[in-house]
């Protein structure tokens, strides 16, 4: 084979690796391309989903709340928040009342009143622990005061739980434990124990399932109103007859027997 034709054949094999060179190039960038466009697209949708958020709670207490009311409590969670309150479970009490039908009127004061127990559970936590209480801790120890709970006992179980253990959880189950019938030194020694041996959180939260005997028999000392929640009526929890009245009506006491006052104890006349 002569010169000119190795050369021709060269010539065509360097052109043919070019022209295959230039296609995969071609094609990697398409991809590069491809994949540049599709990484724009999912920006720009999180862009958007992240300026489109779920709906503002202050808009939806706008809307379920008589004006001039809305804007009183708004103002008070507001202002909640800017003590470092957890103003978001105000906001969240509101509107479950609302769906509930509520009057907005109580709505009102059930959210100043949780606030004000909000600032006394800090408080207590606060004075019992010496540390900046945590959020859910704040609404808990809140809870448990409307429960029946003072303030000193919030504040002695801050002192008494161990210092690395959050207090949201026995908080919650003291208030529970009050609910079941025991009194508030009963529900905190009840969880002191617990806490003291080291209970799991879940354990905590089986101690009221665990006092069906003492809810009854605590019932006749709980207040009957305590932690009742709006929309129930505040009248005594008795039902039925009270224990000391009598028969009821048209039934007589003796159970229809002649009566014989002052004859049935009388001692057996001596003869």
């Amino acid at each position: 084979m002569g010169a000119r034709s190795l050369a021709t054949i060269h010539d065509s094999h360097y052109f043919h690796a070019a022209n295959h060179s230039l296609v995969e190039m071609k094609y990697m960038s398409n991809i590069r391309s491809f994949a540049l466009v599709l990484l724009t697209a999912v920006l720009v949708a999180q862009g958007a989903s992240a300026q489109t958020p779920a709906k503002d709670p202050s808009v939806r207490l706008r809307e379920v709340l008589p004006a001039d009311v809305a804007q009183r409590v708004l103002a008070r969670i507001a202002n909640a928040r800017a003590r470092q309150l957890p103003a978001e479970a105000l906001e969240n009490r509101a509107l479950k009342f609302a769906a509930k039908g509520v009057d907005p009127k109580a709505i009102e004061r059930s959210v100043d009143e949780q606030a004000q127990r909000m600032e006394s559970a800090r408080s207590a936590l606060v004075s019992g622990r010496g540390s900046k209480p945590a959020g859910d801790e704040i609404e808990a120890g809140a809870e448990a005061i409307r429960k029946g709970v003072d303030g000193p006992s919030v504040a002695l179980l801050a002192k008494s739980a161990p210092r690395e253990r959050s207090l949201a959880v026995p908080l919650f189950v003291i208030g529970s434990l009050t609910d079941r019938g025991l009194t508030a030194p009963q529900a905190l020694q009840r969880v002191l124990d617990r806490l003291n041996a080291r209970a799991s959180d879940a354990d905590l939260e089986s101690l009221p399932g665990e006092l069906p005997a003492q809810a009854i028999a605590g019932q006749a000392n709980r207040p009957s109103d305590t932690g009742r929640d709006f929309g129930q009526s505040h009248k005594p929890t008795t039902t039925g007859r009270p224990a000391t009245a009598g028969p009821p009506a048209g039934v007589p006491a003796n159970g229809g027997a002649k009566s014989n006052p002052g004859q049935s104890h009388r001692p057996p006349s001596k003869k």
